[in-house]
């Protein structure tokens, strides 16, 4: 290993300690050999990316790169003061003010499922099975200057507040006796985008971010682990599955992306479909503070979701109505 990748790793164990350091707990998942091992943003940016961008135009952004540093390193020594011996039910009204206190601190949705062990990353490990996945928005008119500064710092800015939002809501639920592991929106312990569709929030979207209902690919995504029983939502997955054909016809993205880091047909990496060459992905992404010229192209992000759809719907018809012998 070189300086340069010991000195990314040390910082971001620094920022981001193994969270089994700071509790008693033994983590629910961890260590998984059939996963990937997780990469957080700023691991990825360190080791493959290019910085070109100028000093004046990074002091932009560093309060929210130190505020999500702090929030993050903060989120992962919190669970000491988990009472350990959590309530595990509770009643319906407290998911209400849940998910009140959630949009307070600008989280835009909220969904709920169960871990499985393929989801967590083979070198994190998570202290209980269950899920509060929270969707931050970005503002589609900062996104639509990327690959600009200003895109760059709404990108930095909702990594934040989603950050310090999954922080407080790990709080709140403590307060009500119940145990939590907030996990930072800048790259936590599994695969978000996976774990939030598996919650019924969207589809993964070409680009291997998540498409939403309510804001497109627009979002980042945290999340909250607890061992107090969830009403889970994953029966809206369904309601999605028609994404990935969309997608396949689409290709914005992929014509889009200054790197050239999406690939048209997806490529196997140990046993799993990849979408997106992270190495390439990484180089743009650190010389613009967060790229984002694939959710500014996103035909989800310049149109309607419900008018999208149809229109899907209507061409799929048609093929079929012309496959149809007459």
């Amino acid at each position: 290993m070189g300086l340069k990748a010991k000195l990314a790793r040390k910082f971001v164990y620094t920022v981001f300690p193994d969270v089994r350091k700071y509790t008693s707990i033994k983590p629910a998942f961890g260590n998984s050999p059939d996963s990937p091992e997780g990469r957080l943003v700023p691991e990825v940016v360190a080791l493959h990316g290019k910085p070109g961008i100028h000093i004046l135009k990074m002091v932009l952004v560093l309060p929210y790169l130190l505020g999500t540093a702090y929030y993050a390193r903060k989120s992962v020594t919190s669970v000491r003061r988990n009472p350990e011996r959590g309530k595990k039910i509770a009643p319906p009204e407290f998911f209400e003010e849940l998910e009140l206190y959630a949009k307070s601190l600008g989280v835009l949705e909220v969904g709920y499922t169960k871990l499985t062990p393929d989801l967590v990353f083979s070198n994190r490990a998570v202290l209980f099975e269950n899920a509060i996945v929270l969707i931050g928005e970005m503002r589609k008119g900062e996104i639509a200057k990327a690959p600009g500064v200003r895109a760059g710092i709404e990108v930095w800015r909702t990594y934040y507040r989603l950050t310090k939002a999954a922080y407080k809501i790990a709080e709140f639920l403590r307060k009500g006796g119940y145990n939590a592991q907030p996990d930072p929106a800048v790259g936590g312990s599994t695969n978000f985008p996976l774990l939030a569709q598996k919650a019924g929030l969207g589809h993964i979207g070409k680009y291997g971010l998540l498409i939403t209902p309510e804001n497109g690919p627009s979002v980042r995504i945290g999340v909250v682990y607890t061992d107090l029983e969830l009403p889970y939502t994953d029966e809206r997955v369904w309601e999605y599955e028609w994404i990935p054909d969309f997608c396949d016809r689409c290709n914005a993205c992929v014509r889009a992306c200054p790197a050239q880091a999406i690939y048209t047909t997806p490529k196997r990496e140990n046993g799993r479909e990849v979408h997106v060459d992270y190495k390439k992905c990484a180089v743009v992404f650190s010389r613009t503070l967060g790229c984002s010229v694939c959710v500014k192209e996103c035909t989800f992000t310049k149109g309607d979701y419900g008018k999208i759809k149809r229109a899907y719907e209507r061409v799929v018809e048609k093929e079929k109505a012309s496959k149809t012998p007459s």
